[in-house]
């Protein structure tokens, strides 16, 4: 049976969540793209900008937009930690109904988001953008999303919707579910789908970036699909066995015909099979320790215990529950001046 949508009112608060590194090009193009947005919105908004260790303007720029509009909120991270370790960030410090992660590259076409608000208010709790049509993205980069997205789903992850990405509405009991999982290796469109709550796409076309180059190159795409592949099944370690077995046979099987070759003065030609199965199986035993490594190797990190981000300066930003109804509520919070604020450590 499948999950009963329950219809609900506009949020009473819309969170939007940008992670930034490096955008001091895009800033100015998406500051007057959040501009309309919100003038075309009849429900309250915030903007939580998440500044993920940029060597540019990008704080900068960020900290003036603050200052001139309360409704934009502003983290900066102590370092440069990640996409998925920012965006995680922003989730923690937002305090709207609903929240919405978007890009800051503009990929993303802010006036999707009133079609996921209206998703939302027929009850679905997540709303991911399903990307129909990708503009300025190369040939290789679609094929290998096209064929990570279709292996993700047959053997790891079922619930996994194709062609999306973080672009993506969330509701609150959707979040504070999702708060729980704090886990490092994180690979969040992954996680969201784990939890199960009601979810549907909104189809639509993505742009090219407006300025700048991408933050996700081949490398991290490649590192992005192993750690969802190993979060979420044990499966290589079990193809590993099966490969480990099935070696184990072949070597068998040879080692019988040796022996048969040895006892019939034969020994000479076996040589080269011999080679053959010795060089297969240390092949496939050396991909089974690989593999088993990567998961001792995230084991070990994840033991570590450390926070997943460290937040060093904050704007507009709301420190307590008080805070967050005033800010719903339209209304200032207090000790919201954008002056930045120390907080060093990483909310529970």
């Amino acid at each position: 049976m499948g999950n009963v949508l329950k219809p609900r009112p506009n949020p009473s608060l819309l969170s939007i969540i940008i992670p930034c590194c490096n955008e001091e090009e895009s800033l100015p193009l998406l500051r007057a793209e959040v501009t309309g947005f919100l003038e075309s919105c009849s429900w309250p908004c915030e903007i939580v900008l998440v500044n993920d260790g940029s060597s540019d303007r990008t704080m900068e720029l960020a900290a003036a937009w603050c200052g001139a509009d309360r409704r934009i909120k502003a983290l900066n991270l102590s370092r440069n930690f990640g996409h998925q370790y920012a965006v995680t960030a922003g989730i923690d410090y937002a305090a709207g109904d609903a929240i919405v992660l978007i890009d800051a590259d503009l990929q993303d076409p802010f006036a999707v988001i009133h079609e996921m608000v209206d998703r939302y208010r027929e009850g679905y709790d997540v709303v991911c953008g399903q990307r129909i049509v990708r503009s300025g993205e190369g040939t290789l980069k679609k094929i290998t999303a096209w064929f990570f997205y279709r292996m993700m789903r047959v053997f790891f992850l079922k619930s996994l919707p194709k062609d999306v990405g973080d672009f993506r509405l969330m509701s609150r009991r959707c979040v504070e579910s999702l708060r729980t999982m704090r886990e490092l290796h994180r690979f969040l469109r992954g996680m969201v789908a784990w939890i199960g709550y009601p979810q549907t796409c909104v189809r639509y076309e993505r742009n090219p970036r407006v300025a700048g180059t991408t933050k996700y190159p081949l490398r991290k795409m490649i590192r992005l699909a192993l750690t969802a592949a190993v979060s979420f099944s044990a499966l290589p370690l079990r193809i590993s066995f099966f490969g480990a077995g099935l070696m184990t046979c072949v070597a068998v099987e040879e080692a019988i015909r040796a022996l048969i070759a040895h006892l019939s003065g034969k020994t000479v030609p076996g040589w080269t099979s011999l080679m053959v199965v010795l060089c297969l199986s240390n092949a496939a035993l050396m991909v089974a320790v690989g593999i088993l490594g990567e998961y001792v190797g995230k084991i070990y990190e994840e033991g570590k215990g450390r926070p997943l981000y460290l937040v060093a300066d904050t704007w507009n930003v709301a420190e307590t529950d008080d805070d967050r109804e005033l800010a719903k509520a339209g209304s200032t919070p207090k000790g919201s001046e954008w002056i930045p604020t120390f907080v060093g450590i990483e909310r529970p």
